[in-house]
This record gives structure tokens, C-alpha cells and sequence, in this order.
């Protein structure tokens, strides 16, 4: 299945979690935090200016490794991968 997001949207994937610590302890399921970043897996037509009709070009291109809030986003699943649904104000910055 495609999907392909609409105006000002973006699709996420989100980084694993870490399953060690620095120590090298093991971490259960329950203890994990889910990352603050991930991969840029596809981005909408952008944002729409509304005095001209055009446009506006994200900042973001897809491939970009990002940081974005804790609660950014909506969780989706597609073809058993998990993805988010943000848009780019939610985003923090660009990882290089």
C-alpha cells in the first residue's frame, strides 16, 4: 500500500529504540523510550499561502533524519511498518 500525504503533511519513520543501555543492561519492551527522531519517508505539496494560491516548499526534503516533540504526530500503520503523520512545524530539526 502507498500513501501519500496532503498539503502540509509529512510522513515519518520513526528510529528503533535503544534495547541496551550505555552499560550494556538489556531494557524490557516497558522501559523504553520511543525516539524523538526518525527518517523522512514522504512529504505533501507543502503549505498553501493563501494570498497568492502557490505553495510554500517545505524545509525538510525526503531522506532527512529529524527531531521532532515527544507528542508530535499521529501514529499510522502500513504494511505492518509504523509510521507518523506530522507536519512540519512539529519538527524540530534536521539531524546532518
Amino acid at each position: 500500500m502507498k500513501v501519500r500525504p496532503l498539503g502540509d503533511k509529512i510522513i515519518i519513520k520513526r528510529a528503533e529504540a535503544d534495547t541496551r543501555t550505555d552499560a550494556g543492561i538489556y531494557l524490557p519492551e516497558s522501559a523504553k523510550d520511543k525516539p524523538k527522531e526518525g527518517k523522512v519517508i514522504a512529504l505533501g505539496n507543502g503549505h498553501l499561502n493563501k494570498d497568492t494560491g502557490e505553495y510554500i516548499p517545505f524545509t525538510v526534503k525526503k531522506g532527512d533524519r529529524v527531531i521532532f516533540t515527544s507528542y508530535a504526530g499521529t501514529e499510522i500503520k502500513i504494511d505492518s511498518d509504523d509510521y507518523l503523520i506530522m507536519t512540519e512545524e512539529d519538527i524540530l530539526g534536521i539531524i546532518d
